[in-house]
């Protein structure tokens, strides 16, 4: 089997792109690099990780590339360009010549505008993504998964992660609308969806039963065999450690085959991102 942690982040505050990093996230308010999760990857038996932009700068994604070039854990990155520039296309195809690339990422969740992915001049860069043989990470939040379905009908072709099943509100036990929007996303499109992200929607006490309910009804709608297992290490420390969440993760999955799992735990992350090991 192998295993692979399809969503974690690498940051260097002396960078200054991180702009939602402050001070105030105390846990998380240092430099997290490839020394720092090694060992967590080693203790779980994981493989290699897929690293996921934290910042929308360009500079961000060429740091994660050179991050990947000097270590062989990473075994692809997702990355971010401005969909608004004009020369985004041309942008995505520069970006795409490194063998690294696999995906990007708009940062949706930050953006006023919920339709902010249906303008007309956004379409460009999705053409030049699809073109480019990248997949699209979808970081959205529930009031944007009906915008999520339109797009997707726009770009049938395109390979799709929504990233954290995109975020229902776990803390406040929001879950119908959550799960209606994304039952229809599994039905009417062929997006996968990142198991991960949960414990930082949850309150501070969560419990293994809190998160239940949410992973049941992603196993129900996307399957086992469209949902793709991340730590999102190191946020994840501001509610879980390391070791916790694959815990957690592990007992919600337990009912599952080995082969079920086995495609949850990095075999539908390979293929969502055509990574090569």
């Amino acid at each position: 089997m192998i295993r692979i942690d399809a969503h974690q982040h690498f940051w260097a505050l002396e960078r200054g792109d991180y702009g939602w990093l402050t001070p105030e996230l105390e846990v998380i308010y240092r430099d997290f690099l490839p020394h720092d999760l090694a060992p967590h990857l080693d203790r779980h038996n994981l493989s290699g990780t897929v690293l996921v932009q934290a910042a929308p700068t360009v500079e961000e994604t060429r740091f994660m590339l050179s991050l990947a070039d000097s270590n062989e854990l990473v075994k692809g990155v997702v990355g971010w360009v401005d969909f608004e520039n004009p020369a985004a296309p041309d942008l995505i195809a520069d970006l795409a010549g490194h063998r690294s690339l696999v995906g990007l990422r708009p940062m949706i969740q930050d953006i006023p505008d919920a339709d902010w992915m249906l303008r007309n001049d956004l379409q460009p860069a999705f053409d030049a993504l699809q073109k480019a043989d990248l997949t699209f990470d979808a970081l959205t939040l529930p009031h944007h998964l009906s915008n999520l379905q339109e797009l997707l009908a726009r770009h049938p072709e395109m390979r799709v992660v929504i990233d954290h099943g995109s975020k229902p509100v776990i803390r406040e036990g929001h879950i119908k609308d959550w799960a209606a929007d994304m039952a229809a996303l599994a039905d009417k499109t062929q997006a996968c969806c990142k198991l991960s992200g949960l414990v930082t929607e949850a309150k501070p006490d969560w419990t293994v039963d809190d998160l239940r309910p949410y992973v049941e009804h992603l196993l129900e709608t996307f399957g086992p065999d469209r949902l793709i297992w991340g730590s999102d290490w190191p946020v994840c420390l501001l509610a879980s450690d390391y070791a916790r969440w694959v815990e957690t993760t592990g007992e919600l999955l337990s009912d599952l085959s080995s082969e079920e799992q086995n495609a949850i735990l990095g075999g539908n992350a390979i293929r969502a991102y055509k990574l090569t090991l």
